[in-house]
């Protein structure tokens, strides 16, 4: 087995145990992640996971383990999730062939992209977003290594997209469905 294929039978393990940690368990509720994670390589979830989705991104992987950490609120809060679902409404349209240029090819040569890292840690230092400036510098770490061949597959995957869908989608029943609005 290759280190990716590797890599994504334990990242979508830790990813379905983290899903797991979602749900209202109580005290139950970091057992019950443990033995998800576990049984998610034994039963064959993680593989069906791993082929369905495809190699998780380094960047779920990380919000994954803070979950399982019980690291709450997670950094993928309502403004970050909303600023994801948007880059990838024209990241990935642009990257399937709907327009003259290929965002996912820079991912190859990412002299660029690295470059344009560097303001975006500045802007995460500045607002003392510790969390996700070290969700980065170890994205930025996992890539350096030479598993992946793309640092788009390091930064963003479609299953970080989904779960940040998720999050905009129960912001937005969250407004509707107020105290007042019912």
């Amino acid at each position: 087995m290759n280190p990716v294929a590797s890599y994504g039978l334990l990242a979508h393990s830790l990813i379905f145990g983290a899903l797991i940690a979602l749900l209202p368990l109580g005290p139950l509720r970091a057992r019950a992640a443990l033995a998800a994670t576990a049984l998610a390589l034994l039963t064959g979830i993680a593989p069906a996971m791993h082929g369905f989705f495809g190699t998780p991104s380094v960047t779920l992987l990380q919000l994954a383990i803070l979950q399982l950490a019980g690291r709450t609120p997670s950094p993928l809060g309502d403004r970050p999730a909303l600023g994801l679902v948007i880059f990838a409404l024209f990241f990935y349209p642009a990257a399937l062939g709907w327009g003259p240029f290929d965002p996912y090819a820079s991912g190859y040569q990412p002299w660029m992209l690295l470059a344009a890292c560097i303001p975006v840690a500045a802007a995460l230092s500045w607002r003392r977003l510790d969390r996700w400036l070290l969700i980065l510098a170890v994205d930025l770490a996992a890539y350096a290594s030479g598993i992946f061949a793309n640092l788009w597959d390091v930064l963003l995957d479609p299953l970080l997209v989904l779960g940040a869908l998720v999050v905009v989608l129960l912001n937005v029943r969250r407004r509707f469905t107020g105290p007042g609005n019912r």
